[in-house]
């Protein structure tokens, strides 16, 4: 197909310019390698380093045009060392991995505060659930809790004693069970859900450590969790440390 897409591109240039078929090939495969590096290079930032996995969707795809090109094409000059690590990332069991991963559907699971509006979309398909958190006894309000997390034994002993809590996430639960097993059987690929509360730091981040851990391991679903405010209150504080005289710093 590819091959039959790039004749009808040069029949086509043909009828406006002067082409040499055997010169322009020379060259264009070169420029072939260059953009699947691109694509790879901005698909593996996003995915790997800023933990966007729905990015690490096109990886498969790029190593397959990879393979094709190391076993289809001669490039005009030798690049041993280049076209070795090409070898290296298609060995690469990591990257192999992402191949039956593509086939995932892929839960994004946030904690947010109201207060910092609600978490972006990355994959474009609308938000999806968002769930308040706010009518739910607040640990923030008791000062043995003030410094601790949604993720901390004390706040987690203090919400599971809360019948009305267990009645919340009984609720959210058989909501989201009931969209994954149709997302997977119609083949969707993102569900996003986020639970928000006033601070973003008890309520909400305890809903979604416990969905998390409701739907993790069901086959073809992969979780990624992310507590917007923790990691906003994690980032500045290591800000504020870089910003500290050295004999201060922890």
């Amino acid at each position: 197909m590819r091959q039959q897409l790039l004749d009808h591109y040069l029949e086509t240039l043909a009828g406006f310019a002067d082409v040499r078929r055997d010169a322009f090939l020379q060259h264009y495969y070169a420029y072939v390698y260059i953009r699947i590096m691109q694509a790879l290079g901005a698909y593996g930032f996003r995915g790997f380093y800023e933990r966007k996995a729905h990015f690490l969707q096109s990886v498969p795809y790029a190593l397959k045009n990879l393979r094709w090109l190391l076993h289809n094409v001669t490039l005009p000059i030798a690049l041993p060392t280049l076209l070795a690590a090409f070898h290296s990332m298609l060995a690469s069991e990591k990257l192999q991995g992402l191949s039956s991963e593509a086939d995932n559907l892929v839960v994004r699971i946030f904690s947010f505060s109201f207060h910092r509006g609600l978490p972006k979309d990355e994959t474009g398909n609308g938000g999806g659930f968002i769930f308040d958190g706010r009518s739910l006894p607040n640990p923030g309000r008791e000062e043995r809790f003030k410094l601790l997390t949604g993720r901390d034994a004390p706040v987690i002993d203090y919400l599971n004693q809360q019948e009305s809590v267990h009645q919340f996430l009984a609720s959210v639960m058989s909501l989201v069970d009931a969209s994954v097993s149709s997302y997977q059987h119609r083949g969707f690929k993102h569900l996003m859900v986020s639970f928000g509360c006033t601070g973003g730091q008890h309520r909400s981040v305890y809903l979604a450590e416990q969905l998390a851990k409701h739907i993790r391991g069901r086959n073809g679903v992969e979780v990624i969790l992310q507590h917007r405010e923790l990691e906003r209150m994690a980032a500045e504080s290591t800000e504020k440390e870089k910003g500290a005289p050295e004999h201060l710093r922890p």
